[in-house]
């Protein structure tokens, strides 16, 4: 398949317009003629083929529910370091 980056003001208008309903497209909740008006853009743009890829993906890897990221202490710490100075900036001392 061979893929050609689309230019053009009315290009970048058909991509947002069809990104509008990526979720649908993504769920086969979309209707046959949408469907193939998005295939056939997508035929033609690297854009929306790395963007629909990538949320297949990250559909795929978050149904696996297999990812787990530790986060280390320290940035952990640092996190919640930040958060109650941001807290007490905006809310002050609870004691």
């Amino acid at each position: 398949m061979s893929t050609v980056e689309p230019e053009g003001d009315a290009s970048k208008a058909k991509c947002q317009q069809l990104l509008r309903v990526l979720g649908d497209y993504i769920d086969g909740e979309i209707d046959p003629e949408m469907c193939e008006l998005f295939e056939r853009h997508m035929a033609q743009c690297l854009r929306c083929q790395v963007v629909v890829d990538t949320l297949r993906k990250t559909i795929a890897l978050y149904r696996e529910g297999e990812l787990v990221l530790e986060i280390p202490v320290e940035i952990r710490e640092q996190i919640h370091k930040q958060l109650r100075k941001r807290w007490q900036e905006k809310f002050g001392s609870q004691s």
